[in-house]
């Protein structure tokens, strides 16, 4: 079906949404703040012609806009080919696909998300909280609505930068430029882009996203230093009790081990094995918490852009 030129901006950002409507919503957020920023620079710098006119004369250069969501498609895709790390050879058996969790990157790099996670989540709860008693406190004098917009726009960066965290360490893809606000009837003006802005799902799923980071920090950190912990304690405890035995630790030192209860022999195998098995459950674990927070950070954080009316 044929499309007709789009003879201002805004129709130019309509017709590449609906280019684009089945692709990542992180991708189509990206192309639409890219196009939007230049196709409103270069009506800037030719302000003796008309809208319709510079928008004629840049589609060569620029390209239509199922040009440009083939070009965002294909950009993509060779991208995602160049930083994919190389897939993991299938196992044929269980316990190969079960121990093949080693060599995921991405397992450790979720680790070090929920690590990291009890630090961002009282930052980003000490933020919102702070910015809402604020704002809530001040909303009878002048500055309270101006303060409020600035904690939203805050926010906003706040998601960015929480999304380059999400992406880089647990793979799903986030995105890089801010939203774009499509200009729809009655959005006209700073006031109808404040309007829209508080109207966005976005701006609220915001909220509530560095909100949840608090408890889920609290869950993630525990469950990774409890699990570290414990699964280094447990393999470690064999070479401890190996070299208390052959006297190579202080002679206070003398390390909780079983060793009335089983012959040596046997107890220290079993240890180690037991260790092991707790930081392989740990990785896959981890793994798995990375992929459902990724899922929440997508819903939460990544406009869901729609045609302007």
């Amino acid at each position: 079906m044929s499309t007709s030129a789009p003879r201002s901006v805004a129709q130019y950002l309509d017709q590449l949404r609906r280019e684009m409507a089945g692709d990542d919503p992180a991708l189509l957020q990206d192309a639409l703040y890219d196009a939007e920023e230049y196709l409103r620079a270069e009506v800037a710098q030719n302000q003796d012609q008309s809208e319709a006119d510079v928008l004629e004369a840049i589609a060569v250069t620029y390209g239509a806009p199922a040009e440009v969501a083939a070009a965002y498609r294909t950009t993509e895709a060779q991208v995602s080919a160049a930083l994919a790390t190389p897939p993991p050879r299938v196992r044929s058996s269980a316990l190969g696909r079960f121990f093949a969790i080693y060599r995921d990157t991405r397992s450790y790099a979720a680790l070090l998300y929920m690590l990291l996670s009890l630090v961002t989540g009282i930052f980003y709860f000490t933020f919102t909280v702070t910015g809402l008693s604020l704002s809530a406190g001040l909303a009878i004098l002048i500055i309270g609505l101006p303060l409020f917009l600035l904690f939203l726009g805050a926010t906003r960066a706040l998601s960015l930068a929480e999304g380059r965290l999400v992406e880089s360490l647990l793979g799903v893809r986030m995105p890089r430029r801010p939203a774009h606000a499509p200009n729809r009837p009655g959005a006209e003006g700073w006031i109808g882009r404040i309007t829209l802005m508080l109207k966005d799902p976005r701006t609220w799923g915001t909220l509530l996203y560095l909100l949840l980071m608090l408890p889920l920090g609290i869950v993630y950190f525990t469950l990774a230093v409890t699990g570290l912990a414990t699964a280094v304690s447990v393999v470690a405890a064999p070479f401890a009790e190996i070299a208390w035995q052959a006297g190579w630790l202080d002679s206070g030192f003398s390390p909780s081990f079983p060793g009335d209860q089983l012959p040596l022999l046997i107890a220290l195998p079993l240890l180690l094995a037991f260790g092991i098995l707790l930081l392989t459950l740990l990785l896959h674990l981890a793994a798995a918490l990375g992929r459902l927070h990724g899922r929440l950070a997508k819903s939460l954080l990544v406009a869901r852009a729609q045609p302007a009316d």
